[in-house]
């Protein structure tokens, strides 16, 4: 059997979490026809068949249930193996990840500052990504909100922030000072295909104290398409009031009123003691703190990447 291409084990597990070639296809900026065509290479490797179409989208097949845990573990072990001989040649490299609407500018300029002679960088992470991006070792810290997978890694807290309920300006909850859970009964909210679990009734507000269930809206893969769903009246949404939090002008937020906070954290792989990430988890508690820089300050740091 020839040797197994890493690309292609990639491409498969891809594949396998979205459950469809072609929201996978655009995930990879790759064509979905050159996606089915590398994953039937895959298949030939390996002289089994690993997915099978469905009018929804795809499914594992037996042998596709097989290898999908020993593919993950096959890219960690490579992603591992790689970062590994990276930092022995680069010992002063570091990569922080951060989610959307989350600020790590402060805290890598100091890094900066401190460590002048180190290549800080950063990266924008997806929703499902900062556990998986970690333990592949393509960042060696993620700034982002709560609740996400953390085994094998070590999660602080660093601030909380607000969640909100985004509604339409002409909506019936609009304009009051605050809303409780119950006044939610009956609003459909939208879903969010492939997301974990626990991140999904967080943002859902499930269980109801009611007991009912959340009526579904559409499913909705960015966050620009859960405020448009919004501003149509489809859905209601919850959403973090971050810093600098900002909504298109026929969208409006109230506060909810007995919901605990989202929580934003400094996750780090749980081995890692390298002096870099060491610095930037010093730094991230004392400079990232869920305020905005002055503008005047912002504009420098992003002009400075």
């Amino acid at each position: 059997m020839a040797d197994l291409d890493l690309r292609l084990v990639r491409y498969f597990t891809v594949v396998a979490e979205h459950g469809h070639f072609g929201r996978a296809a655009q995930a990879l900026h790759i064509t979905q026809p050159s996606l089915s065509r590398q994953v039937r290479r895959l298949e030939q490797q390996l002289g089994a068949r690993l997915l099978d179409r469905t009018p929804r989208g795809t499914r594992l097949t037996e042998a596709g249930e097989v290898f999908l845990p020993r593919a993950g573990a096959l890219l960690r072990s490579a992603a591992e193996a790689a970062a590994q001989t990276r930092a022995a040649a680069e010992p002063s490299r570091l990569t922080v990840g951060y989610s959307t609407a989350v600020i790590v500018t402060p805290a890598v300029r100091e890094l900066r500052r401190m460590h002048p002679d180190a290549d800080v960088r950063t990266l924008h992470l997806d929703r499902h990504e900062p556990q998986q991006a970690l333990l592949e070792h393509r960042v060696d810290a993620v700034v982002t909100r709560l609740p996400f997978p953390t085994d094998g890694l070590r999660v602080s807290v660093l601030y909380d922030e607000a969640r909100v309920l985004v509604v339409p300006l002409d909506h019936r909850l609009a304009g009051k000072e605050s809303v409780t859970v119950d006044d939610l009964a009956g609003e459909p909210m939208p879903r969010v295909r492939g997301s974990d679990p626990a991140w999904h009734a967080f943002w859902r507000l499930e269980p109801r104290p009611d007991g009912l269930p959340v009526p579904d809206g559409p499913y909705v893969d960015e966050v620009e398409d859960k405020f448009e769903l919004v501003a149509a009246g489809q859905t209601v949404a919850v959403s973090a009031a971050a810093p600098g939090f900002a909504l298109r002008p026929d969208l409006t937020s109230v506060p909810l009123d007995g919901v605990a906070p989202s929580q934003v954290v400094l996750a780090t792989r749980a081995d890692d003691r390298s002096r870099l990430v060491t610095a930037f988890r010093k730094v991230a508690r004392t400079h990232l703190t869920g305020t905005v820089p002055p503008p005047a300050q912002q504009q420098r740091d992003d002009a400075g990447g």
